[in-house]
C-alpha cells in the first residue's frame, strides 16, 4: 500500500543496506522516530528515539540494530506501540540517516538499501531510497493520530542533507512546497 493513509496500532520499521566493501569503512544508518505533542505537532520533539535511546514508557523501541549492513534481509528494526501512546500525542515521525563519520554518504552510495514498514503481515511501505539517492538522511513514515484517536499512517518519503543529530531536529517539520 502506497499513498493514501491507514489506520495503525501496532507498526515495524525495518532497515536493510549491504555492507560497504572490505577495504572502505562501514557503512552505519540508523531508524531514527521523533514524537510531537498535540500543542505542538510540527514543533520541537517531545523526545527522539534511536539505537541506544528507547522511549520513555517502552512504547517505540529497537528490536534490532546494526553498524554495518552486515546479516541477512533487515537487519535493523524499530517497533512503534502506537495504540499504547498517551493522549497527550499527535504524531511520531520516522526516519532514516547515514553516519557521516568517515566522509559523505548519501543514499546513492549504499547497495542494496531498503525500508519496510508493516503492520503484522501488512505491508505499508516499501522503498529502495531511490527517489532520495542525494541525500545522506530521509523520512520515511508519518503517523498521525485522528480526533477519534486513530493512528493514521501516511508515506512520507523527503531527503535531507543532513547528519543525524540535525536530522532530528529538522524531520517534524512541515513540508515546503
Amino acid at each position: 500500500m502506497s499513498g493514501g493513509s491507514r489506520t495503525v496500532r501496532k507498526a515495524e520499521v525495518r532497515l536493510k543496506w549491504d555492507p560497504s566493501h572490505w577495504e572502505q569503512p562501514p557503512h552505519h544508518l540508523d531508524i531514527i522516530a521523533t514524537t510531537y505533542s498535540t500543542d505542538a505537532p510540527y514543533g520541537r520533539p517531545v523526545y527522539v528515539v534511536h539505537f541506544d535511546c528507547r522511549s520513555p514508557d517502552g512504547t517505540i523501541n529497537m528490536s534490532r540494530h546494526s553498524q554495518t549492513g552486515q546479516g541477512f534481509g533487515y537487519v535493523e528494526v524499530m517497533t512503534l506501540e502506537l495504540d499504547r501512546l498517551a493522549p497527550s500525542f499527535a504524531r511520531v515521525v520516522v526516519g532514516v540517516a547515514i553516519h557521516q563519520d568517515s566522509g559523505l554518504k548519501t543514499f546513492g552510495d549504499l547497495s542494496n538499501a531498503g525500508v519496510l514498514v508493516v503492520e503484522g503481515y501488512q505491508e505499508l511501505l516499501k522503498d529502495d531510497f531511490a527517489q532520495v539517492s542525494g541525500s545522506t538522511a530521509a523520512t520515511v513514515a508519518e503517523f498521525t493520530r485522528d480526533p477519534s484517536g486513530a493512528w493514521k499512517f501516511h508515506e512520507m518519503v523527503r531527503g535531507f542533507d543532513s547528519d543525524p543529530v540535525i536530522f532530528t531536529t529538522e524531520m517534524g517539520s512541515a513540508p515546503q512546497f
